[in-house]
């Protein structure tokens, strides 16, 4: 028996832990067919966010939903070890004890950190369960974990081998903070208040001077010359003199290339190779030396100086005031100009020329690019406009950095001889390890990340029965805001090693914001704790929230009132499951008879067809959106408004094969329901289901609805019942009718000649109404428009006719306005020719409704006028 409240704390209590121990998650049916799905990692830095919960919410309903529709599911979860961010919190762990990973040393600190993951990890789980996520616990992964520890060193092996691994030295972005290098997608570019500084150096041959302008003062005791266009008439001829730097005193030359803009700036610009990404390639091309002057920390060395261990932007300020009092700064323009951070410790990024390991990755891109071409290898986009992004990024791809200053994570698979510097690159250890040193740097997180989708199923060994069933997988659901880092990576790696796609696709959602729509930070305090909102409303809420607010690929505010609203929701499907259980009695699945229908039952149940076709079509689309608002109306209103109160009446009938009928429909739609709802609301749907004689252990292994056969030719009837009670009421309210006063209506059609009305549903009137219906009535009459005619009463002691007529003027308005408003959509050349074909229909249908109705009032407003 359901409780008499709605309580979800009791509601969820122990659900979660008998999916688990009955097994009813665990892949492995062989007289199903497949469905696999990709589910992003958490990484173990921290508790999981709003947006995990939208992410793991979207891909449970959509493992959940092919789970009833018959499939073998494997919903596959992990947890991503998240190298620069997870050594960051262990070393501030470490930090508060007073010590440094260096006092303890590399194995030391690896304990440590293997220490921390098992504590978040067992959080992030406890997350997992109080969310009601379907995954298969047996198959959990960790980017670490042995197997997958051996794929990433089989991938990297084979891309050396292959020549796509190389090392080199290039300018790399550089985090001070955490002391490693970052990839490009690494970088979060911020818009950040900076100055432009203009210095005059000195010509030495002529004596004259000209000016050049940085942002980054810094960097001057790196430079090695000064660059001017060839055809800048106004620097033509100091072009092969020299100048002296005014931060250090040197000479340096001055050359010509076309890569400096005339007129951009002061024309001049000077020449740092080891610290920006341009002057690199100008270094690199005339054989220039590539200093360093800024140290790993962001400290300044020994090029600087008297500012030689100063931090870089501490050398900055006393270096311009230094440059200053010698006469040179010309001007300091106050600008905002994008700033690249560090994605994980928010400290701005330093150019920086270094040793490391790359990926090349043109021939890898363009692998995938060719398979996008064919319907057949491609990865599908939902939405499609994202392919476009995807697609942008692989075209204009650079190579990956792969390498990281760090200590957690996959260590690089590369030794140097101790005697002769030979590199020895192999997924296994040296023989001789005595004779052998390994490369100290670590693999960037996203290069076991990229191997997710197969690794996790046993690759490289494609003989693994999980890899041989489950792979490529069915369906990926992430943010738009890791296209970049993840999705093009694991399609390059799934295209090179597994020579398919990784995920047939692709389902895109956006950001989570606050009510204002700013994004969610800590900066702001504005972040909302998933775990608070399960507390307060439930996961149930929490999780319809989520999927029935958004659209695929676009951003999200939280809205609480909105969760509030779920809540509300939830609350009324369980009262009308009371109901439910309360008349069913001792009624069991064995007594369900659809045979003997009456009238009411049949629109019922051609209701439930309606929303069970439509419901599915929008889920095969990833439309969780309008699949869940549409079951959302059908239950409230057509399921909880109406059904329910008409079976009131059939309930306490006289015939019993009425009632068995009327509990027949009930038991069925409820049943149906629960299914519909239950990829959104596990908890409670399953709570339902387990009070209601059911056919299976469990809701969550139950099968999807089906549509079923009826003749529907009554439903018209029943629609214009509640299209007449609806109108009754409506005139109640406006006129202040006592509830218990009986009146006589005519039921007219657009004509307003009387309408027959079959004597269930007249019975039915009298019952709910309180109103007889009858073929005419004389005196003054009030005429209110219906669907698809008008409602006719003889009003004339208590009708306020100049009140009356107000009405009608306003619902001629109204009705002025949607008449526009579809024929000015069913006019658009780009709505007719892009929409669905049910949408323009149903825009035409309802076009016609209103231009009926407006007949019906511009007739009534006559009729008041003539009285």
């Amino acid at each position: 028996m359901l409780d008499q409240k709605y309580n979800h704390k009791l509601v969820e209590d122990g659900v979660y832990e008998g999916w688990l121990k009955e097994g009813y998650f665990t892949a492995g049916d062989p007289s199903k067919s497949p469905f696999s799905m990709v589910i992003p990692p958490p990484n173990v830095t921290g508790m999981l966010h709003m947006g995990h919960a939208w992410d793991f919410t979207l891909m449970d309903i959509i493992t959940r939903y092919k789970r009833l529709k018959g499939y073998d599911v494997l919903s596959l979860p992990g947890m991503d070890h998240a190298g620069i961010a997870t050594q960051a919190k262990v070393d501030q762990r470490l930090k508060s004890e007073g010590i440094s990973r260096y006092d303890i040393g590399r194995e030391k600190f690896l304990e440590r950190a293997w220490e921390w993951k098992e504590e978040y990890a067992g959080h992030i789980r406890k997350q997992w369960a109080a969310m009601g996520l379907g995954f298969d616990y047996s198959r959990e992964r960790f980017t670490l974990d042995e197997g997958l520890s051996k794929a990433v060193r089989r991938e990297f092996v084979q891309l050396y081998n292959e020549g796509l691994i190389y090392q080199g030295e290039r300018i790399i972005n550089w985090d001070p903070v955490a002391q490693t290098a970052l990839s490009n997608i690494e970088v979060i570019h911020k818009d950040t208040k900076g100055a432009m500084y203009t210095f005059r150096y000195d010509v030495v041959e002529t004596g004259t001077t000209i000016d050049v302008a940085t942002t980054r003062p810094e960097t001057m005791f790196g430079d090695v010359c000064v660059v001017v266009h060839p055809e800048d008439e106004q620097y033509k001829d100091i072009v092969g003199k020299h100048v002296i730097n005014p931060a250090n005193k040197e000479v340096l030359p001055v050359i010509a290339d076309d890569y400096i803009e005339i007129g951009f700036g002061t024309g001049a610009m000077k020449c740092t190779p080891a610290h920006d990404p341009n002057d690199f390639k100008l270094g690199e091309k005339y054989g220039f030396p590539k200093p360093v002057c800024i140290n790993p920390d962001g400290t300044m060395n020994e090029l600087a100086g008297e500012y030689n261990g100063l931090d870089r932007f501490e050398c900055r300020e006393r270096l311009v005031e230094r440059i200053k009092n010698e006469g040179h700064l010309v001007n300091i323009e106050e600008i905002v100009h994008p700033v690249g951070h560090s994605e994980r410790t928010d400290a701005i990024v330093e150019p920086y020329l270094s040793k490391q390991w790359f990926v090349k990755m043109k021939p890898l891109a363009d692998a995938v690019l060719e398979a996008q071409k064919n319907p057949e290898t491609k990865i599908n986009f939902y939405p499609e406009r994202f392919e476009r992004t995807f697609i942008q990024w692989l075209e204009n791809i650079e190579d990956w950095c792969i390498s990281r200053q760090l200590w957690w994570g996959h260590r690089i698979p590369v030794w140097y001889n101790n005697e002769t510097g030979e590199i020895f690159c192999s997924e296994t250890d040296p023989a001789d390890p005595e004779n052998w040193t390994q490369d100290e740097d670590v693999l960037d997180t996203w290069f076991s990340s990229c191997l997710w989708p197969f690794s996790t199923l046993g690759w490289p060994d494609e003989d693994k029965p999980d890899y041989k069933r489950f792979y490529p997988t069915s369906t990926l659901e992430t943010g738009y805001d890791i296209i970049f880092f993840w999705v093009a990576r694991m399609a390059f790696c799934a295209r090179h090693f597994t020579n398919s796609y990784p995920f047939k696709d692709v389902l895109i959602h956006g950001l989570i914001r606050d009510n204002l729509g700013r994004k969610m930070s800590k900066s702001l305090g504005n972040g909302v704790d998933p775990r608070d909102v399960i507390e307060k409303y439930g996961a149930d809420s929490l999780r319809f929230f989520l999927t029935t607010n958004s659209t695929p690929g676009q951003d999200m505010r939280y809205i609480e009132s909105k969760v509030e609203a779920s809540w509300n929701f939830i609350n009324k499907l369980w009262n009308a499951s009371r109901f439910v259980e309360m008349n069913l009695g001792d009624f069991g699945l064995e007594d369900i008879d659809l045979s003997n229908l009456n009238n009411i039952d049949i629109w019922m149940l051609d209701k439930l067809n309606k929303t069970v076709a439509s419901v599915t079509a929008n889920m095969d689309k990833y439309e969780f959106a309008l699949a869940g608002n549409e079951v959302y109306d059908f239950v409230w209103n057509d399921f909880c408004n109406w059904y329910i109160e008409l079976t009131k009446s059939t309930l306490n009938s006289d015939n019993p094969e009425v009632v068995k009928a009327t509990k027949s429909t009930l038991l069925t739609v409820l049943l149906d329901i629960t299914k519909l709802l239950h990829p959104y609301m596990p908890f409670v749907t399953e709570n339902i289901y387990a009070s209601l004689p059911h056919a299976k252990k469990a809701l969550c292994i139950e099968d999807y609805p089906t549509i079923r056969e009826l003749n529907t030719e009554c439903v018209k009837d029943v629609d214009q019942l509640i299209d007449v009670i609806t109108g009754v009421r409506q005139l109640r309210v406006d006129y202040n009718i006592k509830p218990s006063l009986s009146f006589d209506i005519v039921i007219a059609d657009v004509n307003s000649n009387s309408l027959p009305v079959e004597k269930e549903m007249a019975n039915m009137l009298t019952k709910l109404a309180k109103v007889n219906r009858v073929d005419k009535l004389e005196g003054d009459l009030v005429v209110r428009p219906l669907t698809s005619g008008s409602l006719i009463v003889d009003m004339g002691q208590i009708v306020d006719y100049e009140a009356e007529k107000q009405k009608l003027e306003k619902e001629k308005g109204r009705l002025e306005g949607e008449i526009r408003r579809g024929e000015g959509m069913l006019s658009n050349p780009n709505f007719v020719n892009k929409a669905p074909e049910a949408k323009i229909a149903q825009e035409r249908n309802k076009l016609e409704q209103y231009k009926q109705q407006y007949a019906v009032v511009l007739q009534q407003l006559e009729e008041i006028r003539n009285k």
